[in-house]
């Protein structure tokens, strides 16, 4: 009897310590277990939103250089200095300057337009005709949902930048043209997220409900599928913005963008390349604005996935 009493005062005291999280962790089975004090989750919290908020900020900066340019720099992106080549970074020339004399930030901020509007119309072009292809795809079914899933296939078995490059090769030099050939390839993304999130709300209760009323199957299809399925497919965007930047400007990088003189973030990396022993600053600094945009676009669309799974 007694060491029935002394067993269950062990499970008591053993149930009671499993709450303290000081104890939790001298527990048999709980070496290696982290343990998520609310101190820590708040810490976690607030790091989470100041990335958000500083990805946020990175993200209109350069859009308020694509749309202002001379507001944040004021000098020539095309004429330079040949006296003042080859300068490093300083207070008067941040990003240093070029083999010529120009200002390498001046051209860093007037690339941003061409940058970003090849990128807005690549991930546009994706969107649109992604959307198109999922929702048919989702909601029609049968013969349609097989063979446009085939065609999805075998665009997403060819590397995007390879298939980018093949179609930029066929349409000619040009930014309108890299962008176009990236936004091809990036189409099977979108299908494919569309036609799921289709699917999910094709089965839904309201949706059966509006066949069953007599809503026109077009209607239907807008108010009730479309619009219910749209939240994934947006965050998706973001996330793609950001491979979308990567992917025109490694185009651009290979002469495939707007031509010289004309300031483009990927064609800026190529022109320092020759130089990287005498002038690093050339590659570095705009690759590392670039790599900004991306990871600030990259945190940006996870924010956004995780507010529509919420």
């Amino acid at each position: 009897m007694s060491d029935l009493i002394l067993a269950d005062n062990r499970t008591t005291t053993t149930a009671r310590d499993i709450q303290d999280p000081d104890l939790t962790a001298h527990l048999p089975g709980a070496v290696g277990r982290s343990v998520v004090t609310p101190q820590r989750s708040g810490l976690r919290s607030v790091l989470r939103h100041a990335v958000l908020a500083l990805s946020v900020l990175v993200v209109l900066l350069v859009i308020g250089f694509a749309l202002f340019p001379s507001v944040f720099a004021g000098g020539d992106p095309l004429t330079g200095v040949p006296a003042d080549k080859f300068e490093a970074p300083s207070a008067q020339h941040w990003f240093g300057t070029d083999n010529i004399g120009r200002d390498v930030y001046t051209r860093v901020v007037h690339g941003a337009g061409l940058s970003l509007t090849a990128t807005l119309l690549a991930v546009g072009i994706a969107l649109i005709a992604g959307t198109v292809i999922g929702l048919l795809s989702g909601a029609v079914g049968g013969i349609a949902d097989a063979v446009l899933m085939r065609v999805v296939d075998v665009l997403l078995s060819i590397p995007a930048l390879l298939l980018s490059l093949a179609l930029v090769t066929a349409l000619g030099f040009g930014t309108v043209n890299v962008a176009i050939a990236v936004g091809v390839a990036m189409v099977a993304s979108f299908a494919r997220v569309t036609r799921s999130e289709v699917l999910r709300v094709r089965r839904a209760t309201y949706v059966e409900a509006a066949f069953a009323s007599g809503v026109r199957w077009p209607t239907v299809l807008l108010r009730h599928i479309l619009r219910n399925s749209y939240a994934p497919v947006i965050s998706l965007a973001a996330v793609e913005f950001g491979m979308a930047i990567l992917a025109v400007s490694a185009l651009s990088f290979l002469g495939f963008g707007a031509a010289p003189p004309t300031p483009e973030w990927g064609s800026l990396i190529a022109e320092g390349r020759n130089y990287l022993a005498v002038a690093w600053w050339m590659t570095t600094l705009p690759g590392l604005v670039i790599i900004a945009v991306v990871l600030s676009a990259h945190r940006i669309g996870h924010q956004l996935d995780r507010g529509a799974h919420q």
